[in-house]
């Protein structure tokens, strides 16, 4: 029997990363935690929420509250512009909505030659993510959504 490790991405094998741009931090995640990609809608204000949460929106009837990755993983301000977009993904039966500074492609990483996360990946705090994934060009930093959705920093 195979057993399954609390880490939601494999192991080993396989994994089709979703990547996008935080600043200029490039970063990626389980493609299958991605519900949907969309442009910035009218958002609603949360008063007294974190200085990170932007606000909350109506997406067909479910609520989705909004983060600013950038600000979350200690970055600058994610600017609201042409190429930004919110990735929702489903967190414990909560839509969270996470504000990027631009969509690039899918990738496709070995689990295998993924490496563990420095203590700093261009400025971003090295505990939220799983790994890094070396491309022929660039660097990947593996988001752990999880530890990014729950920790109230």
């Amino acid at each position: 029997m195979e057993t399954v490790s609390s880490n939601t991405v494999p192991d080993s094998g396989m994994v089709e990363l979703a990547t996008f741009y935080v600043g200029q931090a490039l970063c990626g995640m389980d493609i299958l935690k991605v519900q949907e990609i969309n442009k910035l809608m009218e958002m609603t204000s949360v008063p007294q929420a974190p200085d990170y949460v932007m606000g909350i929106l109506n997406l067909r009837g479910q609520i989705v509250t909004i983060i600013d990755l950038g600000k979350k993983l200690g970055l600058t301000t994610t600017e609201m512009s042409e190429t930004s977009r919110n990735i929702i993904v489903n967190s414990k039966g909560e839509y969270i909505g996470l504000h990027v500074s631009r969509i690039n492609d899918v990738v496709e990483a070995d689990w295998n030659r993924v490496e563990p996360p420095p203590a700093n990946i261009g400025g971003v705090q090295g505990t939220y993510f799983k790994g890094v994934f070396k491309t022929k060009k660039t660097l990947i930093g593996i988001l752990d959504t999880e530890k990014v959705l729950l920790e109230k920093k």
